[in-house]
């Protein structure tokens, strides 16, 4: 039991008890508020600090704030000033580059005018050039022409002539004789004038067209420059096959029999060289022989007659001109050992007389130290006469010295 006041209030009275247990529940609760409240005024504190310094930075946002709206109108007005001077510039310069554009054109009109000028001033003189370069090689054409025209009466005229020679090669004497000719120019330029003789006549009685005088071995060889052209015309001119053949058949019967003719006319035991040329005055007739006839030419090396055009015999005639030379030299051979002898004394009298004038060179230069030597004797002598009076002189070796006795006081 329980009393409060005038109040008794049983314990054990269910509402009683949740009486008690609301108040208790009531007075818990009274005391975590206050707790509650003590707490979240400690903890205000703190906020209420943040409040103040917030409300401050607040404060300086707006200054700032100001203070930007001020520098963006300073600068806004710098921007405008900027853009006014900017353009101002590019005005100024838009000018400049007019003008000079406007320069740069002008005097592109000026040069271009003055090149078109000197344009037209070369044309002339181009034009002009090219009228009188023109006039000049119509001239040049017309002279041409003319040395053309001249040329042309030479070919005609060297026609003529070329039937004239077909006439004398038609003729065997007078083939003959332009074969002797052609071999007498051929000899006259390879060969000296005394190592040759044309139309030699040998022992025999055989008349030679050419003598080569070459010394033994081989001796004397003969060229003749006859040769039976008409069957080489006969073959040039067949047009059948049996036309041919037997221009071939007379061809080499001509041949076979002029090679004949020399070996027994110009080959002479004890006189001649063993053997003899025959000179072709034409290479075509040379070709054909040596393409068609190598059995004649065969023939004609075993009996020791050799066939020769212009070009082989100017080249033979050459190795002769070697071997005279030779043999020329062999010749000279004693002559020179001779003199090689007589330089030989005399290079052993110039021996001597240089041994006599380096004795003689020897003799002077003793002499000459023998004349130093009797100089420097001299000079120390008069040393001592002209010191006479002022030092002992010692007396010489082996030198005789004559007392002159006291001196008078």
């Amino acid at each position: 039991m329980i009393e409060i006041g005038a109040y008794t209030f049983d314990l054990s009275d269910p509402l009683v008890l949740a009486v008690l247990g609301a108040a208790a529940l009531v007075l818990i609760l009274l005391l975590l508020s206050l707790r509650a409240a003590s707490r979240s005024a400690r903890m205000t504190e703190p906020l209420a600090q943040q409040m103040a310094l917030m409300g401050q930075n607040i404060q300086q946002l707006a200054m700032g704030q100001e203070q930007l709206r001020g520098g963006l109108t300073h600068v806004s007005d710098q921007q405008a000033n900027a853009q006014v001077q900017v353009i101002q510039t590019m005005e100024t310069r838009l000018s400049d580059v007019q003008q000079h554009l406007n320069d740069r054109l002008a005097d592109n009109m000026m040069r271009q005018n003055r090149a078109l000028t000197e344009m037209q001033q070369r044309m002339k003189d181009t034009l002009h050039g090219q009228s009188k370069q023109t006039a000049t090689s119509l001239t040049q054409l017309q002279e041409r022409l003319a040395v053309i025209d001249k040329a042309q009466d030479n070919i005609t005229k060297l026609s003529g002539d070329v039937l004239g020679l077909q006439d004398i090669l038609s003729n065997k004497q007078t083939r003959g004789a332009f074969g002797e000719i052609q071999l007498n120019d051929i000899v006259s330029k390879a060969l000296p004038t005394d190592s040759y003789a044309l139309q030699h006549t040998l022992s025999n009685g055989r008349r030679a067209d050419c003598l080569i005088r070459l010394p033994n071995p081989p001796g004397p060889i003969v060229i003749d420059s006859k040769f039976p052209l008409e069957p080489y015309e006969a073959l040039r001119r067949a047009e059948t096959q049996a036309q041919a053949q037997e221009a071939a058949r007379m061809m080499r019967t001509a041949l076979r029999t002029h090679i004949r003719a020399i070996a027994e006319r110009y080959i002479i035991d004890g006189e001649t060289a063993e053997g003899a040329l025959m000179f072709l005055p034409s290479e075509a007739v040379y070709a054909e022989l040596h393409a068609n006839f190598s059995d004649v030419v065969r023939e004609g090396f075993a009996a020791r007659v050799w066939i020769v055009s212009p070009t082989t015999c100017m080249a033979t005639l050459n190795t002769m001109r070697a071997i005279l030379k030779d043999a020329r030299m062999r010749e000279q051979a004693g002559a020179i050992r001779r003199e090689l002898g007589l330089l030989h004394k005399d290079v052993e009298r110039l021996g001597d007389r240089v041994g006599n004038l380096d004795r003689h060179f020897g003799q002077a230069a003793r002499d000459l130290a023998e004349i130093k030597v009797s100089a420097d004797k001299a000079g120390r002598r008069a040393l001592r006469l002209d010191n006479f009076d002022f030092e002992e002189i010692a007396p010489e070796e082996g030198a005789q010295i004559v007392s002159l006795g006291p001196r008078d006081g």
